[in-house]
């Protein structure tokens, strides 16, 4: 089976690259991320872990003192005052790894984007019909 250029095939093995502690804390975002997408896909995209709902959903990785999320930035638009006490940039956040991750904050930005593909696949479906 071919790797990807970073080399990892699941999420699980990209989890399971890090220490014990940052394993825990990425398995608990990605246990946030299908709560609220129950039938989004998992793969590895640019790398890093993925979920995919008509399109790309949001992305997350590890760094050495924070979790990058990524939930494009549309997702950073719609939350900035939430947002405001972290690092962003245009589609990224940055949760540092000695705070708790804001799991009810990214439940918010989860729902906000799987609403937001949904509708941007209603409407592109509308235009595909004669």
């Amino acid at each position: 089976m071919e790797r990807n250029k970073i080399g990892f095939q699941s999420i699980d093995e990209y989890i399971n690259a890090f220490p014990k502690k940052v394993r825990e804390i990425l398995q608990g975002l990605r246990q946030t991320i299908k709560a609220i997408a129950p039938d989004a896909g998992e793969t590895i995209s640019y790398g890093i872990p993925t979920f995919v709902l008509n399109g790309n959903l949001v992305h997350f990785a590890a760094y050495k003192k924070h979790i990058g999320f990524y939930p494009t930035s549309s997702g950073i638009r719609a939350f900035k005052k939430e947002l405001s006490t972290y690092k962003t940039s245009r589609g990224t956040v940055q949760f540092p790894l000695d705070k708790p991750l804001p799991l009810a904050l990214v439940k918010k930005i989860v729902r906000f984007r799987v609403a937001e593909n949904n509708k941007l696949s209603r409407e592109k479906s509308k235009r595909k019909k004669p």
